[in-house]
Formats: C-alpha cells, sequence, structure tokens
C-alpha cells in the first residue's frame, strides 16, 4: 500500500486565511490516519486535495512516490486516475438500482467485463455482511445498512487507498459503534491506507494507528492515539482531546496553582523553561475518603465540590481550589454534596507542563514514569474510550 505525501501544501477560498496552510504531512503505507479537529479547521479540504477533487494553491502531493499533484511541475492527475476509493457523509447510492448494481457501479464506470464487475461486486458485499440484500433498493435499507453498500461500492473497485470523509456522522450511537468496529475489520483484513476525517474523538481514538490533529489549517500534533492523549504537544491539543477535558490552569493564579507550581519545580527539576500552564486529566485526580491515607507522594488539596454528574459507571465531579475550578473523574458512585469540602490528590508525575506559547515542556529523565506506573496510567486514559 502507498505512502501519502504532502509538501507545502497550501489551500485558500477568498480572500480569508487559508483552509490549509503550509501543511507538511508523511501518511504511512498501511495505516489508519484519523484527521481529527473541529469545523473548520482544514481536515475535509485536506481530503479533497489527496484525492482530487480540491486542487493546491502551493505544493504538491505524492501517492507511493508518484506526483499526483504539483504546483511547481505543473502536474496534476484527475480523481478517477489516481487508484482511490471515497466515501463521504451521504452514501450518495442510486434509489434506482439495487444494491448490487450499486456497488456495481464504479467497476461498470471503468468498463469492467460483467462477469467479473458481478463476481467482484457479490465479494464486496461479503466483506461488509450485507450480502442477503444485493436485490434489494437502498430505500429498503436502514441507515448502517446503507452505509455498508457504500463501502461495498467503494471496495468493489480494489483502491489502493481509501479517503472516508465523516461517513458515521448520519448514524445513531448503536451503528456508529457497529461501523467503527467493521471499519476496523476492514482495514486489518485488506491492510489498505485509510485516511478519515472526523471531529469526534471517540473515533478517532478507538479506529486510528495514527492520529493528526488539525486546527485553523495546521497540524498541531501526529502519533499514535495513546501518545496524542498521554503527551500532548500543546494546550489546543490537551484541551481537544479527552473527555472530560484536561483540566489546564495558568500558574501562580491563586495559592493553589502557586502551590502545585513549587511542588512542581522541587520534583521535576529539568524542564526548559518554568510553566506557565499546568494540565492535569480529571482521571488523575482522586477524591480521598475521610479516613484514606495520602502516599508522600501525592500533592494533597482541599476543594468544596460544586457539582457531581454521575453517568453511570463513574461520575464527573465539578470541583474548586481557592478559586481554581478542576474537573475530577472518580469511577462508581461519589458521595459529594455541593458545598461539601473534600479532599483531592494528585502525583506530580501526572502534570502536563506547557509554556507561555502553549507547547508542551520537555520533560527531565526524572519525571518520566516508572514502567509499572506508565502502564497504569495508559489504563486509566483508555477507560473512558471503552
Amino acid at each position: 500500500m502507498p505512502t501519502i505525501t504532502l509538501t507545502s501544501v497550501r489551500k485558500s477560498y477568498g480572500s480569508g486565511p487559508p483552509a490549509v496552510d503550509n501543511l507538511n504531512l508523511e501518511i504511512p503505507s498501511g495505516s489508519f490516519t484519523c484527521l481529527l479537529g473541529p469545523s473548520g479547521c482544514g481536515k475535509t479540504t485536506t481530503l479533497r486535495m489527496i484525492s482530487g477533487l480540491e486542487t493546491l494553491d502551493d505544493g504538491s502531493i505524492t501517492v507511493g512516490g508518484r506526483i499526483m499533484d504539483s504546483i511547481r511541475d505543473g502536474l496534476f492527475v484527475p480523481p478517477e486516475k489516481r487508484g482511490m476509493g471515497l466515501v463521504f457523509q451521504n452514501y450518495a447510492l442510486w434509489p434506482h438500482l439495487t444494491v448490487a448494481k450499486n456497488v456495481e457501479f464504479g467497476l461498470k464506470v471503468r468498463k469492467t467485463r460483467q462477469a467479473e464487475r458481478t463476481e467482484r461486486a457479490l465479494a464486496a458485499l461479503k466483506m461488509m455482511q450485507i450480502e442477503w440484500a444485493a436485490d434489494r433498493y437502498p430505500a429498503e435499507l436502514s441507515g448502517g445498512q446503507q452505509q455498508r453498500v457504500s463501502l461495498a461500492r467503494m471496495l468493489a473497485v480494489s483502491p489502493e487507498v481509501l479517503l472516508l470523509d465523516e461517513p458515521l456522522s448520519n448514524l445513531d450511537a448503536q451503528l456508529r459503534l457497529d461501523m467503527r468496529a467493521e471499519l476496523k475489520r476492514i482495514h486489518d483484513e485488506t491492510g489498505h491506507t485509510i485516511v478519515f476525517v472526523t471531529h469526534d474523538q471517540l473515533e478517532a481514538m478507538t479506529m486510528a494507528t495514527h492520529v493528526v490533529v488539525m486546527e485553523k489549517g495546521v497540524v498541531q500534533q501526529m502519533a499514535p492515539p495513546m501518545d496524542v492523549y498521554s503527551r500532548p504537544a500543546n494546550t489546543f491539543v490537551a484541551r481537544f482531546v479527552g473527555s472530560p477535558p484536561m483540566n489546564l490552569f495558568d500558574v501562580g493564579g491563586d495559592a493553589f496553582t502557586g502551590a502545585v507550581r513549587e511542588r512542581v519545580e522541587d520534583e521535576r527539576p529539568g524542564p526548559a523553561g518554568r510553566p506557565a500552564t499546568i494540565g492535569v486529566r480529571p482521571e488523575a485526580l482522586r477524591l480521598l475518603a475521610d479516613t484514606e491515607q495520602a502516599t508522600e507522594a501525592d500533592f494533597v488539596f482541599e476543594a468544596v465540590v460544586k457539582a457531581a454528574l454521575p453517568t453511570g459507571s463513574s461520575t464527573t465531579v465539578l470541583v474548586t481550589a481557592v478559586s481554581t475550578e478542576l474537573y475530577l473523574l472518580a469511577y462508581g458512585k461519589v458521595d459529594a454534596a455541593p458545598g461539601a469540602t473534600v479532599r483531592c490528590a494528585v502525583r506530580p508525575a501526572d502534570l502536563h507542563l506547557f509554556d507561555e506559547e502553549g507547547d508542551r515542556l520537555p520533560e527531565a529523565a526524572a519525571a518520566v514514569p516508572a514502567p509499572a506506573q506508565a502502564e497504569e496510567n495508559e489504563e486509566n486514559a483508555a477507560t473512558w474510550t471503552s
């Protein structure tokens, strides 16, 4: 499967800021890469440029070493000759054609022989486990079934690259869960290079081998999902990835944040520069029971409960430490009435340090968790995706 390389790619619409600005990105061969970010961050524009549905203002795109689009060289390969399969949010199935004929459509356009069209369409329908609907029409299928047909139509033409633009956003929660499992199965079975656009961090975290977080047309971080979660490159990524999002506070804003900074500087020497912002994941904060003793490694502080939000298996608790609001994620039932004073604890090793520009500060060797602790951190981080 090919590697996709975007070099100094730029795209603007009108006189406003560029939709994609000096984008340099390499999508590994055989990867399941998710372009993740809020609306307007440039992820769909990037996908459309890879497919050839949008032309570049500057830069170049190569797929498997073959130039697909280059302003400098004056080259442009049209979409139908790029060997890619596309699936959009709108399934775009022909209502007057059966499921089988819809899946055959791309092969018919390519003038594939009828016998081969039938064979490949049936194989794609079997892969999507919907071959039983071959003689039905799209209107007779549910949304999730129509999405499977759309994916089968794409797979039937045997593309080298699969491009998916928020294909699950029209489905309900259960169907989205089912289709996430289907897409992972397809990737495992075929080994295709998949580029998947989404604004849903849960989709990215559960399916991708690589996550590309974008904001204002610029890549903020590209890494495996757990690296993005555990070591966000900047405060934007820290806020965007995670539910509830990471708590971020300016150091020295009140007595609480000042005490946190002093503890961090005492126990975690070595970062290049003093932290301007400190972050902590809600699951890294712990509520201590009345008789529970904290460890020597813990930073313990008192806070006042503002709200407790049960979700079944866990409870999100909003507390105020002096004037700093923090979200905690506690598992199971929590008896914390609004206005109650509680004790909280956090390990300094679980704090994330950022400089004045919002970029992550490098950590000293002493700040790296021990293997057992690193494993526990990863288990905690994975809990909210389950």
